[in-house]
C-alpha cells in the first residue's frame, strides 16, 4: 500500500484545528493567530484553498472582534473543509444505533 502525503497533511491540519479547539476559553491572542497562520500557511504551500480561505477569514474577523464564539465555528467549518478534501470526504457513515430501525408490520399511508 502506497502512503499518500496529502493525507499526511490533511491528518495534520486537522490536528491542528482540533488542538485550537481542544483549547477554548484557553486561547491568547497571538497564540491563536501563530497557529492560525501555520494552517493558512500549510493550506497555501498544499492548495488546500478552502482551509486557507477560512483561516484568513477567521484571522480578519479576529482583528475585527476579537476571541469568542466565531472562533469555535470557523474551526468547525475548516473540520468540514479538511474532511471534504479527503478521498471520500462526502461520505459520513452513520454508526448502527443512529439507523433507521426497519418497520417489521406494513407501513400505514395517511
Amino acid at each position: 500500500m502506497r502512503h499518500d502525503p496529502m493525507l499526511a497533511i490533511l491528518a495534520d491540519l486537522l490536528a491542528r484545528v482540533d488542538g485550537l479547539a481542544g483549547q477554548r476559553g484557553h486561547w491568547s491572542d497571538l497564540w491563536l493567530r501563530e497557529e492560525l497562520d501555520q494552517i493558512r500557511h500549510l493550506s497555501r504551500a498544499y492548495h488546500i484553498d478552502s482551509v486557507e480561505g477560512l483561516a484568513c477569514t477567521l484571522q480578519s474577523a479576529l482583528s475585527l472582534q476579537g476571541m469568542g464564539p466565531v472562533v469555535l465555528s470557523y474551526l468547525d467549518l475548516m473540520r468540514d473543509a479538511i474532511a471534504a478534501e479527503r478521498p471520500g470526504g462526502d461520505v459520513v457513515p452513520l454508526p448502527v444505533a443512529a439507523r433507521p430501525a426497519a418497520s417489521a408490520g406494513p407501513s400505514i399511508a395517511l
